[in-house]
């Protein structure tokens, strides 16, 4: 099948099942066309030491070809692949990644726990009708659970915990199930839980919803076996709990409604849910049929439509940080300009150049954000904020890349040899973004020669940067500045070299 412009298609790498799901975008509204599922159960080949296992890995690139089949003729443009948990913490997944993107075709972005947690936020908010009530949102996926708090569009509270069903499930209830590891499993999932509690509480919540195959399994076994619970209760869990406890085994206990390939995951979830209302002091619970899917959607049609959460991160932190907007808004025109001056010289295709022309704005409007801590090799503190902060709308991936460029921006440029390696648009841009803090190190209004072309070396290798002669001549510091340059870049074999017009 041939994509047609107005598909777009979502892939959700959890540590339980791995989900693609193909919607119809008519003008932001959105209609499923096809979705497909596979219990890869990822979390369950992490060993103790946190590496994938082989099998599980071949498990998860055999989906992700079939997935691959399914979206053959879909643009990058069209596609957003997320990863979750298994993801964040495999010790070997750098490895794994690009067997992954190669068997399914597009990128894969590994995102942090909180951004997990804001994407599920968005696609309930946005399946639910608004009354203005506050609610508190919570996902028990195969390795993490997800706590949000929110009334409108954007969250006032994310938490990501490292409490899962798959983990929970394989952690404590491996063997004949009995009142001691049940208590034990729920003592653990407080534990953890109680780490955000107060934070959560503070916030205050009208009401609850559950999202994803644990909370759909709880109410469904409740709605089957006793139905008068309309909604999640604990009372009604400590039964479904006891009976499980009684037989020493969910398997044993044949409950009604259950999904067969639930069965092994249900105890762990069943035991986080439980932990949950207590520590949370939660009365009942509603579901809800969206999910992390849906908000990666909802997200996605937002970037199309000029709302991209990223600019709104990217502004909240200048803010923050204190960031001098009118200096930033010249290093991110200049180092646009230069990058746009490069790709047209190498041919490079417009989508390339619109998403490093994105990348050099984020960068630009962020690099000075390690000022707050101290000036003395701001740049570092930058980059540290900007791979480690939790940045809503930013996969890791992302992340890494606006830190290398901030972290390239400025000094020795032989530090980033071994970061950057042979990723020509990645030199073109840290280029870019060193040009415009140097051409902008005034902090003044900046007006450069019309005729001022930076351009690839001709010889295939390095650059050359072409400027009017008698404007370095009025700006000798530009001009000292720009020999340093030139001998930056010969430590790394890629000569710099200005030619004066």
């Amino acid at each position: 099948m041939t994509a047609t412009n107005n598909l777009i298609a979502s892939v959700d790498l959890g540590s339980n099942s791995f989900r693609l799901q193909i919607c119809e975008n008519n003008g932001g509204q959105l209609k499923v066309v096809d979705s497909f599922k596979q219990m890869v159960r990822f979390a369950a080949g992490l060993d103790e030491q946190k590496m994938l296992s082989e099998e599980s890995q071949q498990c998860a690139l055999d989906c992700l070809a079939r997935f691959g089949e399914r979206l053959r003729g879909f643009s990058p443009e069209q596609v957003r692949v997320v990863a979750t948990n298994t993801f964040r913490v495999a010790k070997n997944i750098a490895a794994f990644i690009p067997k992954a993107e190669a068997a399914l075709g597009f990128p894969i972005e590994v995102i942090a726990g909180r951004e997990e947690a804001r994407l599920i936020y968005t696609g309930v908010v946005h399946t639910l009708p608004p009354n203005g009530d506050r609610m508190l949102v919570i996902d028990i996926g195969g390795g993490s659970t997800e706590f949000v708090i929110g009334s409108d569009l954007q969250p006032t509270a994310t938490e990501s915990l490292p409490l899962g069903c798959v983990t929970y499930s394989m952690r404590f209830f491996q063997n004949k199930i009995t009142a001691k590891n049940f208590q034990t499993a729920i003592s653990a999932a407080r534990n953890e839980i109680q780490r955000i509690s107060k934070l959560m509480k503070r916030a205050g919540w009208d009401f609850a919803i559950g999202t994803s195959g644990s909370a759909k399994s709880i109410r469904d076994v409740l709605a089957a076996e006793y139905p008068q619970e309309a909604d999640i209760t604990y009372a009604g869990m400590k039964k479904l709990a006891e009976r499980i406890i009684e037989a020493g085994s969910v398997k044993k206990v044949r409950f009604e409604n259950l999904k067969p390939e639930r069965v092994e995951v249900f105890a762990g979830g069943l035991a986080v849910m439980m932990a949950a209302f207590e520590e949370l002091e939660i009365r009942k619970m509603t579901v809800t049929e969206a999910a992390l899917r849906d908000g990666v959607f909802y997200d996605f049609i937002g970037r199309e439509l000029n709302g991209d959460m990223r600019d709104q991160t990217a502004a909240e932190f200048q803010n923050r940080y204190h960031v001098s907007l009118n200096q930033a808004k010249r290093v991110v025109e200049t180092a646009q300009q230069f990058m746009e001056s490069l790709c047209m010289a190498e041919n490079v295709p417009v989508q390339d150049v619109v998403r490093w022309k994105r990348f050099l704005g984020w960068a630009g409007q962020l690099h000075e954000i390690g000022i707050d801590i101290a000036h003395t090799g701001y740049h570092k503190h930058s980059a540290y904020i900007l791979e480690n902060a939790d940045m809503p709308g930013f996969s890791r991936k992302e992340q890494t890349v606006l830190a290398q460029l901030v972290l390239g921006h400025r000094g020795d440029v032989k530090k980033m040899a071994d970061v950057v390696g042979a990723n020509s648009m990645m030199w073109d841009a840290i280029l870019s973004l060193r040009l415009a803090a140097l051409f902008c190190r005034a902090r003044l209004p900046l007006e450069m020669p019309a005729s001022t072309q930076l351009r690839p070396d001709p010889s295939g290798k390095g650059f050359t940067l072409r400027i009017s002669a008698a404007w370095l001549e009025q700006h000798p510091l530009v001009a000292d500045a720009l020999d340093y340059e030139s001998a930056q870049w010969q430590k790394v074999d890629m000569p710099f070299t200005v030619q004066p017009q």
